[in-house]
């Protein structure tokens, strides 16, 4: 599993293409009654970028950064790092709340606005500004550490009732979603890729 980051290149077309993704099954009765299985708790989401123009200079070599980017994940074969500019943070929010036993808890992030809120888990964190315990900051690794996965490890359990928070920036882990990658020369030092796109990895997304 590869922690290369995805990397950020000027002629971005403003045109992200973001879609959340779910799996559900249904079953349909001769009556007429379905039957719905999901198959999965949080959604996958799938990018498509559109680079309008991609610079083949020594000062500016955006199409070497990234055909050696796409070769060195190999396609569709490993997955990678990707910062969603609109949706990469959070501030103070709410991963658990103590009952003086419990030392482990999963990042979270929550969103949501008119009455309708949906919690996520953050598995790839990129940066953590500051984690607190009933509004008072913890430190690392004084008072917790983290793993890979955003698995937090309290050194004491939260009180009872204690709100737990967090801020910081997060990753989505993806992978492409094809293996050939078409970029097209449309100039002396310019290329073009008008659709680059990729999912969601399972099991480890956010």
């Amino acid at each position: 599993m590869s922690q290369s980051i995805f990397p950020a290149l000027a002629g971005l077309a403003w045109n992200l293409e973001r879609v959340p993704m779910l799996e559900t099954v249904r079953q349909k009765s001769i009556s007429g009654r379905e039957i719905a299985v999901r198959y999965q708790a949080y959604p996958l989401y799938r990018f498509v970028l559109n680079y309008e123009f991609l610079r083949d200079t020594v000062a500016h070599p955006d199409y070497d950064t990234l055909q050696a980017f796409i070769l060195q994940i190999q396609g569709s074969y490993d997955t990678f790092l990707f910062t969603d500019w609109a949706d990469n943070s959070v501030t103070d929010s709410n991963f658990g709340t103590g009952n003086a036993v419990k030392t482990q808890f999963q990042l979270m992030r929550t969103f949501g606005a008119g009455g309708f809120t949906v919690s996520e888990p953050v598995q790839n964190v990129n940066a953590i500004t500051n984690l607190k315990v009933n509004g008072v900051a913890q430190t690392n690794p004084a008072n917790y550490t983290i793993d890979a996965n955003g698995l937090v490890t309290f050194v004491a359990a939260p009180g009872n009732g204690l709100a737990i928070t967090w801020t910081g920036t997060f990753y989505y882990r993806c992978r492409l979603e094809q293996d050939d990658t078409e970029i097209n020369n449309n100039a002396l030092g310019f290329w073009d890729l008008s659709t680059l796109s990729f999912v969601g990895a399972p099991g480890n997304r956010i």
